[in-house]
C-alpha cells in the first residue's frame, strides 16, 4: 500500500471511530457540559499519546515550533470540540454527523483558495457523491427541522469550518514533525486551554458524570475517541492531501447509524445500505 492510500485508510478509520464517538457524546452530553466533556476527551487522549513518546529515540518538535502547534491545538482540540459538543446538545447524533459532512467541501474550498490544492472535477464529484450518500442514508431527517434541530446543525457546520481550516494549515507542520509528536503537543495545548476555560462553566460537581455509564463513556472518548482517532487523522494528513483526508468524514454518519442500530435497536433499511454504497464510491472517486 503506497503512502497516499495508507493516509486515506488511516483517515477512514479515524472517521469510522468518530461516528461511534458522536453517539457516545450524544449519550452523555446532557449530563455534563461541552467544555468539560472536551477536556476529559483530549486530556486523557494527550496523556495516552504522551506515554508513547517515552520510547527511546523519540524527539519532540523543536521549541521554536511550539507556538504554531499551540495555536493549531487551540483551534482543533479546544474550539472544534466545544462547538461539536454544543451542537449535539441541540441536534441528534445522525443529523450532527450529516452537518459535519460539510467538512470535505469546506476543506476543498479553503485548499483551493489558498493554492494548497488544485480543484478537479473528480474531487468535486467524489465529495458530492459521498455527501449525497449520507443524505440518502439519513433519509427523512429534514422533517426534524421544526423541532429546532437546525440550531445544532448550524453550530456543527461552524465546527466543520474550524476543522477545515486546521486540515489545510496543519498539514505541513504534521508532515514536518510527525503525526505522533505533533498530535500529542497540539492535543495537550487544546486540553490546557479547555482547563483554563473550565471555571467559567460554573460549579464542577454537578457537571461531572453521575454514574458508571458516564465515566465509561468518558474513558472511551479519551482513549479511543481522543488518542486513537486523532493520531490516525494526523497520520492521514501527513501522507495525503487535506481534501482526501476530509472526504472520509462522510463515513461518520454511516457508522453512527450502524452503531445506533446495534446499540439502540434502530432498523437498518435499504436507504442506509444504498447510502453506504454511495459513500464508499464517492471516497474511491475522490481519492484515486
Amino acid at each position: 500500500m503506497n503512502e497516499e492510500r495508507l493516509g486515506v485508510a488511516a483517515a477512514a478509520a479515524s472517521s469510522l471511530i468518530g461516528g461511534l464517538s458522536l453517539v457516545t457524546i450524544r449519550l452523555v452530553v446532557g449530563t455534563t457540559d461541552p467544555i468539560l466533556l472536551a477536556l476529559f476527551r483530549y486530556g486523557i487522549g494527550a496523556l495516552c499519546l504522551a506515554l508513547l513518546l517515552l520510547r527511546p529515540g523519540f524527539r519532540l518538535p523543536a521549541t521554536r515550533d511550539w507556538p504554531q502547534i499551540v495555536l493549531l491545538g487551540g483551534l482543533f482540540f479546544a474550539l472544534f470540540p466545544t462547538l461539536l459538543n454544543l451542537a449535539l446538545v441541540h441536534t441528534t447524533a445522525s443529523r450532527g454527523a450529516l452537518a459535519l459532512s460539510s467538512l470535505p467541501l469546506l476543506t476543498l474550498a479553503i485548499a483551493a483558495l489558498t493554492g494548497v490544492e488544485r480543484l478537479t472535477g473528480r474531487k468535486f464529484a467524489g465529495i458530492a457523491l459521498a455527501i449525497a450518500g449520507v443524505a440518502v442514508a439519513l433519509g427523512g431527517g429534514a422533517a426534524d427541522l421544526d423541532r429546532g434541530y437546525w440550531r445544532g446543525d448550524l453550530i456543527m457546520v461552524a465546527a466543520a469550518l474550524t476543522g477545515a481550516i486546521y486540515n489545510v494549515v496543519a498539514r505541513p507542520a504534521i508532515a514536518r514533525h510527525g503525526a505522533l509528536g505533533f498530535t500529542t503537543l497540539a492535543m495537550a495545548a487544546g486540553a490546557l486551554l479547555l482547563l483554563l476555560a473550565l471555571p467559567f462553566g460554573g460549579p464542577l460537581g454537578p457537571r461531572l458524570p453521575q454514574d458508571a455509564t458516564g465515566w465509561s463513556a468518558i474513558g472511551f472518548l479519551g482513549i479511543v475517541g481522543g488518542a486513537a482517532t486523532f493520531w490516525l487523522w494526523s497520520a492521514g494528513l501527513a501522507r495525503t492531501t487535506p481534501t482526501r483526508v476530509a472526504v472520509t468524514v462522510a463515513l461518520n454518519p454511516v457508522s453512527a447509524m450502524l452503531v445506533g442500530s446495534l446499540w439502540l435497536g434502530e432498523p437498518i433499511g435499504p436507504a442506509l445500505l444504498c447510502g453506504l454504497g454511495a459513500v464508499v464510491a464517492g471516497i474511491l472517486v475522490a481519492t484515486r
